[in-house]
């Protein structure tokens, strides 16, 4: 049994991850600004510490305790349309908590076996044609526009704990599809009313996970210690944006649905610059993923959705 200590841990990922990882025995510390608030009573494994990155206040106990750092915490990058306030947000609620979470390590005594830190499929840029004959695969360049710089910021802000000498894994996170919020639920709301909403050609290609899938992998990334460096976190068959919406919508409301394809130039009045992310095709390798011996259970958008949407009814 291990301790796991996980900033972010509240969101979508972290709390499947922390019930992933009570079922396998583990206790679990989440960091929360929110002080700290006695954990699930249902749950006595999980319980919450405080942390505040911007004052850089942490408690050192939880440090103390962890076995391992899942390192998760960062704005989300879809919640809100990208003015200059909320990207400034977006990049310093990721190079803050790791530069406290470096802080931490550095001032006090801990046994600390690795940090395993998210981050994203941004850090490359769109596919140079579509289809792409040769997915982009780890040792690529950074993309220049304004997710490919966070990811760089991400990624060199929680890099220092190697000169520790903590193993260190990167998750390079595609879309994350779970059945308790996130993009599933967005691209289920029109469907629910019968429209297929296809974005912009429809063509773009999405590299996606299960969240359950993605659970799996820090958890591998914890137990197997040749995992280090960066990882590709994304399903084996990636889908184009029209596949996605039409198997959902069989799904959902079976022959009763219209596709309707929303046009790049209403995407981009609606919610401006992020519109970019939403129209770009990016294929992801995760071969090297792959090398590890990971075993993906929901290897196809069909498989995930099954599950998903089966979990839900």
């Amino acid at each position: 049994m291990s301790t796991f200590l996980i900033t972010g841990g509240t969101g979508m990922i972290g709390t499947a991850l922390s019930r992933m990882l009570v079922e396998r025995g583990h206790q679990v510390i989440l960091l929360s600004r929110r002080g700290s608030p006695p954990g699930d009573p249902a749950i006595p494994s999980i319980r919450r510490a405080h942390w505040d990155p911007y004052k850089e206040i942490i408690d050192p106990e939880a440090v103390r305790a962890a076995d391992f750092i899942i390192h998760l915490a960062g704005a989300g990058v879809a919640d809100k349309r990208w003015t200059a306030r909320r990207k400034k947000e977006i990049v310093e609620s990721r190079t803050r908590s790791s530069a406290l979470v470096v802080k931490a390590l550095r001032e006090i005594p801990n046994k600390v076996q690795a940090v395993i830190s998210a981050s994203g499929i941004g850090w490359y840029g769109p596919d140079p044609v579509i289809p792409n004959p040769r997915p982009f695969v780890e040792t690529d360049p950074v993309d220049e526009d304004f997710l490919g710089e966070t990811c760089r910021l991400w990624e060199g802000s929680i890099a220092p704990v190697t000169s520790m000498g903590k193993r260190l894994t990167i998750f390079r996170i595609g879309l994350v599809l779970s059945d308790k919020g996130g993009a599933l639920a967005e691209f289920r709301r029109p469907v629910k009313l019968g429209v297929a909403a296809i974005l912009g050609s429809g063509k773009q290609v999405m590299s996606w996970i299960h969240v359950d899938d993605l659970c799996r992998l820090f958890l591998q990334a914890a137990e197997d210690k040749t995992m280090t460096g960066v990882y590709n976190a994304v399903a084996p068959q990636p889908v184009d944006n029209r596949t996605l919406t039409i198997e959902l919508a069989r799904r959902v409301k079976g022959r009763y649905y219209v596709p309707v394809y929303v046009p790049s130039f209403l995407l981009k009045i609606v919610v401006g610059e992020l519109s970019v992310e939403v129209l770009k095709s990016a294929t992801v390798s995760v071969e090297k993923t792959r090398q590890t011996g990971f075993q993906f259970l929901y290897p196809s958008i069909q498989s995930a959705l099954d599950h998903l949407l089966g979990r839900q009814s």
